[in-house]
């Protein structure tokens, strides 16, 4: 998990909402705060900012490499969106399904075409937890350290090295 949140640098997060309340939106948020390159996508948005980003309607229309696309969605919307992954010219190297969400058919699908996947997980709760900041708020990071870790500096406090 480590390896694959320091490696990865543009996030297209796909069923982004504008509403604060909204997970997404949070994680959206989150991650921007973090140096990902997040790129909000929702049909119903497409055209307008979302914090700062342009939202596209798809994964096909947005114009850059996208290293990691992570699911907003339920269950059975995954396979489309693999597939509309594999059709990325590049390809993102990660597919990532929030909380809640499986899809074994289109995990094995993905995993067939050489992409890593991720299901049922938080990428915001995963570098919470590897960066130590989950344990400021009394949850067991498996984090061992009797420093709080600067803030800003994320993973480079605990050896993951995220370029910006």
């Amino acid at each position: 998990m480590r390896g694959l949140l320091g490696r990865v640098k543009t996030i297209a997060l796909v069923g982004a909402s504008a509403k604060p309340v909204r997970p997404s939106y949070f994680v959206l948020k989150y991650l921007l705060a973090k140096g990902y390159r997040v790129i909000p996508v929702n049909p119903g948005l497409a055209g307008q900012d979302l914090l700062g980003q342009r939202c596209h309607a798809d994964l096909a229309s947005i114009p850059e490499p996208v290293d990691m696309v992570d699911i907003f969605r339920s269950a059975d919307a995954v396979p489309g969106i693999v597939e509309e992954a594999l059709g990325m010219d590049p390809r993102p190297s990660v597919i990532w399904m929030q909380l809640g969400i499986r899809n074994d058919v289109a995990a094995r699908t993905a995993e067939a075409e050489g992409l890593t996947v991720v299901m049922d997980r938080c990428p915001k709760i995963e570098y919470a937890r590897l960066s130590g900041e989950i344990g400021w708020n009394g949850v067991n990071s498996r984090v061992l350290s009797s420093k709080k870790p600067a803030m800003g500096k994320g993973f480079q406090s605990y050896g993951l090295n995220r370029a910006k």
